[in-house]
């Protein structure tokens, strides 16, 4: 299975959604994915029809994904149409209990059933993707491996 690339793109003020995209690109790469690791200022749309997954990593702002991920998923409608092969996933770090990681997450994922990517979620908790309160404890980064996890063995299954 070469050359199964999977796109990893977050934004981080603090660091801890920082932490954990470079926890899911670990994983997926110990998954015997490619992965491009990418902050958001530096992220590209142009990488995403090249690549067979996309993860988006954000903080919680007032219940919602960061203005820097949201002009991410803004630009790429000129891929609309185009994405339809990409599995999708996504992560979030926010600043306490009850303050918007779920809905954070359903904006992301969203956008990524509008593009017609393939998402899955986890029946056994985070079932929209993994989060973390502050700084990503071992519970937060132990979601972070399932997800890479899940999205690489999707990714696998598509494109034997």
């Amino acid at each position: 299975m070469a050359n199964l690339k999977a796109y990893v793109v977050y934004d981080s003020k603090t660091g801890n959604t920082q932490r954990m995209a470079e926890r899911v690109a670990q994983t997926l790469e110990g998954e015997g994915l490619e992965v491009l690791l990418h902050r958001v200022e530096e992220a590209s749309v142009d990488l995403l029809p090249s690549v067979h997954a996309l993860v988006l990593g954000s903080p919680v702002y007032y219940g919602l994904p960061s203005a820097g991920i949201k002009k991410f998923i803004d630009d790429s409608v000129k891929y609309h149409g185009k994405l339809t092969h990409l599995v999708g996933a996504a992560f979030c770090s926010s600043g306490g209990t009850h303050t918007g990681s779920e809905s954070t997450l359903l904006a992301l994922i969203e956008a990524m059933l509008v593009h017609g990517m393939v998402v899955q979620g986890e029946s056994g908790g985070a079932h929209y993707g993994a989060t973390s309160v502050g700084a990503p404890d071992e519970k937060a980064l132990a979601q972070c491996d399932r997800l890479a996890e899940r999205v690489a063995s999707l990714v696998k299954k598509l494109n034997r």
